[in-house]
């Protein structure tokens, strides 16, 4: 158990039989009235984001998690194979719980949030910027770099997303795990 008050950012506790991180907390002292903490908690399995007070003093459930980087191996059906980077373990999570997982290629090392307490994961996140290969687009044509005009392409995990004129295949690309988006391209 602790505190209202020794909320941080990141510090994960159980609320209503939810697990929840906190992403935002302001401690509010008030003209009038009792001191308290103003947090915005994000649900661990939904994503949702929630704001809610609590009264300094107020007992909160705190829960231990470990974050550790394991190693994307394959696919098995709906579940994604990992290897624990320090035990070798092989552990299946679920492709929903993997941030960026359209963006994953064999190797690629991601950061696994485990509840310590029930050693069951919490979701796994990929790293915000990857670089991978153009499959396929439509042939750029030189000068093609005066407008923000994008097209699509297909990089080599499968996944769309959308690249400047310029950009041809066989490139290697950076992009941002989070959203899809271009980040820039890689020399070699």
């Amino acid at each position: 158990m602790m505190n209202a008050q020794d909320i941080k950012n990141g510090t994960c506790i159980r609320l209503d039989g939810q697990l929840y991180f906190v992403i935002e907390f302001l401690h509010v002292k008030p003209g009038k009235g009792n001191t308290f903490m103003r947090t915005k908690l994000k649900n661990v399995v939904d994503g949702r984001v929630l704001e809610r007070r609590f009264n300094i003093g107020e007992k909160l459930e705190d829960v231990r998690v470990e974050r550790r980087p394991y190693q994307y191996l394959y696919q098995d059906g709906s579940d994604d194979i990992f290897m624990d980077n320090e035990t070798y373990d092989q552990v299946p999570i679920k492709k929903d719980l993997v941030t960026g997982a359209d963006f994953m290629k064999e190797g690629d090392t991601v950061e696994v949030v485990r509840d310590a307490s029930t050693d069951t994961v919490l979701f796994a996140e990929m790293p915000i910027k990857t670089k991978l290969k153009i499959t396929y687009t439509e042939p750029g044509l030189k000068g093609d770099t005066a407008t923000n005009t994008l097209k699509p392409a297909t990089v080599e995990t499968g996944a769309e997303i959308r690249v400047p004129l310029f950009i041809n295949e066989g490139e290697i690309v950076e992009i941002d795990t989070r959203d899809g988006s271009y980040v820039g391209r890689v020399k070699a």
